[in-house]
């Protein structure tokens, strides 16, 4: 069912231009069709920041609930951003303060980019933890994103994140572990998922604390897991919002780290993304940027319009299946109490009665 802009957010507008279904609020109003209030705590970088709405509010929209999805972007303090990206925050964003007073039906929680090692450091953390301890008692389900999976299991689990060796990244094969789940009815049984992470929480260490592991890969390890309750909390450790072409604008923007001398090494690609095409294609434009390197020469432009042919998405039907189930669960348990702790005869740790 369709999206609500309910402000004058961009990304509504792009998503109009994409085809997705998106009603105006008068629209809307003239629907007897319930509504499903929905938190993104957007903590991207600047260059992600539209994008990671754009990719949420997609799979939203997508669900075949019968429904009227509002979505409500906000972010914390502690991040740093440009000018230009907390002018739009300003602008069409809303404050906590606002969210807390008005109540959302659920939560998602998006990744960031961290370059410290512990995450209680880090000047969002202490915004973070007051944001999740609010959501915790007052939201039907979070689900968390990649660092926001991290930063969420450490504060509640006291599990910290293990540095992997070099970066997990790229597109790998999954395959459920917990089959009769909810969240995972009539999907398929092994599905892709893309990952782009430094670090990593391991399966062992999430089941030893209770944690229900329902996908993972024996490439890239656990992506979808749930709190001991069940539903709670929703972590994914890779990235289904992922679009066909967010992996290569990652790999750009490493290779452009590269020729500025920021890294020392060029940037591998991405696994089992890129087609023997495309590898051929950007194995010679990496001879051309370290040329241009060595010799202070303009950096060649990048061959993205030559490959962009060649790049699939083969994770975002099961993504959307994900999404769905998870806010088919929502609207089921919040069908008669917007505020899930006063839901009358659900028991708060066992939602699903699983």
């Amino acid at each position: 069912m369709p999206l609500v802009a309910h402000t004058d957010l961009p990304t509504f507008q792009r998503l109009r231009e994409e085809g997705e279904d998106v009603l105006s609020p008068e629209r809307a109003s003239q629907q007897d069709i319930r509504e499903i209030h929905i938190g993104l705590l957007n903590m991207m970088p600047d260059a992600a920041l539209e994008a990671t709405e754009r990719q949420f509010f997609r799979l939203v929209g997508a669900c075949n609930q019968i429904v009227q999805f509002h979505i409500h972007p906000f972010t914390i303090e502690g991040l740093q951003r440009s000018p230009q990206a907390q002018a739009h925050i300003d602008k069409y964003y809303e404050p906590f303060a606002k969210i807390k007073q008005d109540g959302l039906d659920a939560l998602i929680v998006s990744g960031a980019n961290v370059i410290g090692t512990q995450l209680q450091k880090e000047d969002f953390w202490q915004p973070l933890t007051e944001v999740f301890s609010w959501a915790k008692e007052n939201v039907t389900s979070i689900l968390c994103s990649c660092l926001a999976t991290h930063a969420v299991i450490q504060y509640c689990y006291g599990i910290e994140r293990t540095r992997l060796p070099a970066k997990r990244w790229g597109v790998f094969s999954h395959k459920l572990t917990h089959r009769k789940h909810p969240l995972v009815a009539e999907i398929n049984t092994r599905f892709d998922v893309p990952h782009s992470r430094f670090n990593e929480v391991f399966q062992v260490d999430m089941e030893r604390h209770g944690l229900k592991v329902l996908a993972a890969s024996a490439e890239a390890g656990v992506h979808l897991a749930v709190s001991p309750d069940g539903f709670r909390i929703v972590f994914f450790q890779g990235h289904p919002e992922y679009d066909d072409i967010s992996l290569l604008k990652e790999y750009k923007r490493e290779v452009l780290r590269f020729y500025r001398a920021e890294v020392d090494d060029y940037p591998p690609f991405p696994e089992n993304y890129f087609n023997a095409t495309v590898c051929q294609i950007f194995s010679d434009y990496q001879q051309q940027v370290i040329a241009a390197r060595n010799t202070g020469q303009p950096l060649p432009e990048f061959p993205d319009h030559l490959v962009l042919e060649h790049l699939d998405n083969t994770w975002r039907d099961t993504a959307k299946a994900v999404f769905n189930n998870w806010l088919g669960k929502i609207y089921q348990i919040t069908n008669q109490d917007r505020r899930f702790p006063f839901m009358p005869g659900v028991d708060p740790n066992n939602p699903l009665g699983l």
